[in-house]
């Protein structure tokens, strides 16, 4: 049987983060202009965590609040949830992102095109443009969010009151670090909506790292906390 309310609460929860996100990349630009400075940067990190945070804490108890199509793929294969949903919530996710990202677009079509509402431009120069370092970043970056995930918000042993703080503090603390070198995905969600609704062909073609990268890292992350640590809680409960 499927949940076609969690899948609603998915779809406002990555509306949240795909709007005020790249929102702030936005403010970030009119602020202090396209380049990516130091207060740009934890500007941008403060406005990716807290809403995920925030988002975590209100939509955590009604569909796990995973935002991320990169979570939701290693609690299928973890079967934390159902094929059907867990393919619901990856649909829902898109569509509340490429809603958010066309609602930027037609309240900032000229400041918001400067950054292309938020996507993410591929390998930057810091690591010479290297689509290979690039994935290979992308998966350790998305590893420790969904260790991080799955050691609080799925653990039965965690403590539940902080496991939106701990989510939106490790997204805080990848943006910082990601943002000056591929980013900072971790969500191909995240990523897809502003390649659309911008149709730029160079977003089309660094695309798939940000699809390859945090699918594996989620994975990775997700199977091994499950076999080695989340099982076992279960088995003690």
């Amino acid at each position: 049987m499927v949940n076609s309310r969690a899948w609603l609460a998915e779809a406002i929860a990555t509306f949240g983060l795909v709007f005020f996100g790249p929102l702030s990349v936005i403010l970030a630009a009119a602020w202090y202009g396209n380049g990516l400075s130091t207060e740009a940067v934890i500007f941008i990190s403060l406005a990716h965590g807290g809403v995920i945070a925030l988002m975590v804490y209100t939509f955590g108890h009604i569909s796990g609040a995973h935002i991320n199509p990169a979570v939701t793929i290693p609690m299928m294969i973890t079967k934390k949830i159902g094929v059907k949903d867990g393919i619901g919530y990856i649909l829902f996710q898109i569509i509340g992102a490429v809603i958010a990202t066309a609602t930027l677009a037609i309240i900032f079509p000229e400041i918001g095109k400067q950054v292309f509402w938020g996507a993410h431009g591929g390998p930057s120069e810091i690591i010479n443009g290297s689509v290979i370092s690039a994935v290979v970043l992308e998966i350790i970056f998305t590893f420790f969010l969904v260790v991080v995930i799955f050691m609080t918000a799925v653990h039965k042993k965690a403590p539940k009151s902080v496991y939106g703080a701990a989510i939106g503090g490790m997204v805080f603390l990848l943006h910082l670090i990601g943002v000056p070198l591929t980013g900072a995905s971790m969500n191909p969600a995240r990523s897809f909506s502003p390649a659309l609704i911008s149709g730029d062909i160079g977003l089309w073609e660094v695309q798939w790292i940000y699809w390859i990268g945090p699918i594996i890292g989620g994975i990775i992350a997700g199977v091994l906390m499950t076999y080695i640590y989340v099982n076992k809680a279960e088995k003690e409960v």
